[in-house]
């Protein structure tokens, strides 16, 4: 046991004591000192402990929910009354739904683990050690999607940086040589000119190009919105510049097909996520992961913002892709430079 779980552990006997000595006896202040030992625990995993947070489309608010830095929900707690029957409590909770991936029900004596839907263990918490092996135990699971998540994510990072400088050189091409393109593209610049920044360079909307090439899929899946492209207007002139590109020999299907792993894995952690703030700040995250740094894709500046990825008037995410509004905006991504990331 380390010397800081050794100290959280000293902390949480002793704030339970003083609880003790107060003559509590009810959930709300019993459950302070393991909530305390939870959430200190957590730091070393750099998780938050979010306190009586509903389960998205139920009725169901455990006493805690552990989120990563992903907002990805990673664990759950749940409190119970000194004097009450944990086996009964635990059948109840479950039966009403509580999530069993990766939870705790504990009565500041006893606390029994599930995980994956399977009891894993039962812990009395009346020794350290067995509080020890408790909080390994359950921040140190991960479930399957997630697991399939961090290793797409490593295995992009690592394989395909060259595909944005392959995207960089057809574009580059298509400049000189591609008619339907050329005509398309001038458009879309002009519009980029009136509704993102009149200043804006060539270099920057090139950029948005790969982006959006990159991304507009998880767009599309993570919200659950096939219609994200059609009801953008930016979003459209775009697919208008994508389509010219692939009049000739590119194939985007091809191109997109080479990233399957990557996308799947994604959208499958994010079936995690209920909640349309939960997916809005998940989508962030991703954009302004090492993931698109290492591919060199820098963003563009808008007049207000320098390295910003779209805003929108709109109330929706899923439609804010690309939007001009900065004022009042739901940010979608703003996206470090390359230069300045860390």
């Amino acid at each position: 046991m380390s010397a800081r779980t050794t100290a959280m552990i000293k902390q949480f006997y002793e704030r339970r004591k003083q609880l003790q000595a107060q003559g509590v006896k009810n959930e709300l202040s019993v459950r302070e000192a393991f909530k305390e030992l939870l959430s200190n625990a957590a730091e070393s995993k750099k998780w938050t402990l979010v306190v009586e947070q509903r389960v998205e489309g139920t009725r169901n608010v455990p006493d805690g929910t552990l989120r990563d830095g992903m907002t990805f929900p990673r664990g759950y707690w749940e409190a119970k009354d000194s004097d009450d029957d944990l086996e009964a409590e635990i059948a109840k909770k479950l039966g009403k739904g509580y999530p069993s991936s990766n939870i705790i029900f504990e009565n500041t004596q006893r606390a029994v683990l599930i995980q994956s839907g399977q009891r894993m263990g039962d812990f009395d918490l009346e020794h350290g050690e067995q509080i020890a092996t408790l909080l390994d135990r359950f921040l140190g699971y991960t479930e399957p999607n997630i697991v399939g998540f961090e290793a797409a994510v490593n295995k992009f990072k690592e394989t395909t940086p060259e595909l944005a400088t392959g995207l960089r050189t057809l574009i580059q091409e298509a400049h000189k040589d591609n008619k339907l393109f050329q005509l398309a593209y001038g458009s879309f610049y002009a519009l980029c000119q009136t509704t993102l920044n009149p200043n804006i360079s060539r270099d920057a909307v090139d950029e948005m190009l790969i982006q959006h090439l990159l991304t507009e899929r998880l767009m599309r899946t993570v919200f659950d919105n096939p219609d994200f492209v059609s009801r953008n207007a930016i979003a459209v002139e775009i697919e208008r510049v994508i389509a010219a590109l692939t009049s000739k020999s590119f194939s985007r299907e091809k191109f997109i097909g080479q990233l399957s792993y990557f996308y799947e894995a994604i959208e499958a952690a994010a079936k995690t996520l209920t909640r349309f703030s939960e997916k809005q700040h998940f989508i962030k995250k991703v954009r302004c992961s090492t993931v698109f740094v290492r591919l060199g894709i820098r963003g563009y500046q808008t007049s207000r913002w320098h390295g910003c990825i779209s805003s929108c008037q709109s109330t929706s995410l899923e439609i804010a892709h690309y939007c001009s509004d900065m004022s009042s905006a739901v940010e979608s991504c703003p996206i470090r430079l390359l230069e300045n990331a860390a």
